[in-house]
């Protein structure tokens, strides 16, 4: 099936034709997560190879509905492993994107302590040096922090203008897990203030934030907004905020994903794995046709290269 049937098709059609669309990109998606926290999380939590066995074939699945990419979401100190992905990817077809940065969400469970006592600048170098070195030998593309509610705690704003000195130096894209819309607009006050284009900064999870007006604040400011956690019970509020964005010709500051995934450590087998084709079998084909490419090709590119 060609490019055009894929812009063009609807309801059931739409959803097979889902699978022409060229060199869709997964934004926010995971493989493996480790809920311990900072202080215990480790590669000998689990068995790669069980792990590897687990996202093999959701990762092939999703690759036949036109996936060329996914950005794995998934910080250090909570489960990164870029030797896994690397492997992944080879086996696949499917280039899987690592990050570099740390999550404070979660009340913080996921810092490990020398975060309390090092300066945002100091962080930042650490991040730069994972940029610029690489991880086991695999660069991370973008950079993914955590933060609570707003107003931000000093550790989560320590954390943000870690970020953004990082994303200075490295011209990398952040995509900032986000309790709220206050914190988004702090965020984004945070990058604007350490002169970060705010093109640099995705506001993940902003289908949490209720108030339309925000969205599109952060939008108009040039930043992304980000509608993930796509699945069935979400699916008509996702398909709102997309429909609202589009509405006030936003549509090309947003962002689409699932948030799926994952192997949980430390459950029997890894747990429930929820798969990545859901976004095309279900949701894309609710959507209009002229809305698919720039949500699932063009913006992905834009936001993160």
């Amino acid at each position: 099936m060609t490019r055009r049937e894929f812009l063009v098709g609807s309801g059931v059609t739409g959803a097979l034709q889902a699978q022409s669309i060229p060199q869709t990109v997964l934004v926010h998606e995971h493989v493996l997560v480790d809920f311990g926290g900072a202080d215990v999380a480790h590669p000998s939590r689990y068995n790669v190879d069980e792990v590897f066995n687990a996202a093999r074939p959701r990762l092939e699945a999703a690759a036949r509905f036109g996936c060329r990419r996914l950005q794995e979401c998934t910080p250090n100190y909570i489960g990164r492993d870029p030797k896994l992905l690397a492997r992944l990817e080879d086996a696949t077809g499917v280039e899987i994107w690592t990050n570099t940065g740390l999550y404070a969400a979660a009340k913080y469970k996921f810092l490990p302590g020398f975060v309390k006592t090092e300066t945002p600048l100091s962080l930042a170098k650490r991040w730069i040096a994972e940029a610029s070195q690489g991880i086991s030998g695999v660069k991370p593309r973008f950079i993914k922090i955590g933060v609570n509610n707003g107003p931000l705690h000093p550790l989560d704003r320590k954390i943000v203008e870690a970020a953004a000195l990082t994303s200075s130096e490295t011209e990398l894209t952040t995509a900032a897990h986000t309790g709220d819309g206050r914190a988004a607009l702090e965020e984004l006050e945070i990058f604007v203030n350490h002169k970060v284009d705010p093109a640099k900064f995705v506001w993940v999870h902003a289908q949490g934030e209720k108030d339309h007006s925000i969205h599109e604040k952060v939008a108009r400011a040039g930043a992304w907004v980000e509608f993930d956690g796509i699945s069935g019970k979400s699916a008509d509020w996702h398909l709102q905020c997309v429909e609202h964005m589009a509405g006030k010709n936003l549509l090309s500051r947003v962002l689409i994903s699932q948030d799926a995934g994952w192997y949980h450590v430390g459950e029997p087998a890894g747990g429930t794995y929820r798969g990545y084709t859901y976004i095309y079998t279900d949701f894309l084909p609710r959507l209009r046709p002229e809305w698919r490419e720039a949500l699932m090709v063009v913006n992905p590119v834009k936001a993160f290269g």
